[in-house]
C-alpha cells in the first residue's frame, strides 16, 4: 500500500505547535495548513472513530483541549499521532491531511453542527459521569 495518491503533492515539513495546539503541514506546491489538534482528534481516519462503513462515524465529545503527545512516521506515506487521551490508531496518510487542510472548514461545520444535534460539548466532562452525546 503506498499510501499516495499520484495527484497529491508531497509535504515539505511538519510541525507541531504544542502551546497554540496546531500541527502544520507544507506541500511541495506551495499550500500550508494548520490544523487544530481538536480537529485531527475528532477527524481521526482509525475505524475507532470513522466506524466500518459510512453511517457509522462516532462523535468525538470533549476533545476542545487534546494535546498532541508524540508523532511517527510511518513509511514515507503517512504519520501516527498520539493523543493525550490515549487514542493512537489512526494513520494520517499525506492524501488525507491534504484533505483535511482542504476541506478544513466546511468539516469543523458539519462536526460543529452533529455537536449541536447531539447536545454534546466540546469541553471535557469532568466528575464521575462523562458525557455522552444523545443516541438518535
Amino acid at each position: 500500500m503506498s499510501g499516495l495518491d499520484q495527484t497529491t503533492p508531497s509535504p515539505t515539513e511538519i510541525k507541531l505547535h504544542q502551546k497554540s495546539r496546531l500541527l502544520e503541514i507544507a506541500f511541495a506546491d506551495d499550500q500550508r495548513f494548520s490544523l487544530p489538534f481538536e480537529f485531527l482528534r475528532v477527524y481521526s481516519p482509525s475505524a475507532e472513530v470513522r466506524g466500518h462503513g459510512p453511517g457509522q462515524e462516532v462523535l468525538q465529545v470533549g476533545k476542545k483541549d487534546i494535546d498532541i503527545t508524540h508523532i511517527e512516521p510511518v513509511g514515507s506515506y503517512a504519520v501516527q499521532l498520539v493523543f493525550s487521551d490515549g487514542h493512537d490508531s489512526g494513520l494520517y496518510s499525506w492524501d488525507y491531511l491534504y484533505n483535511l487542510g482542504t476541506n478544513q472548514d466546511s468539516m469543523w461545520a458539519h462536526y460543529l453542527d452533529r455537536m449541536r444535534e447531539a447536545n454534546a460539548s466540546r469541553e471535557a466532562a469532568t466528575g464521575v459521569f462523562a458525557q455522552r452525546p444523545k443516541s438518535k
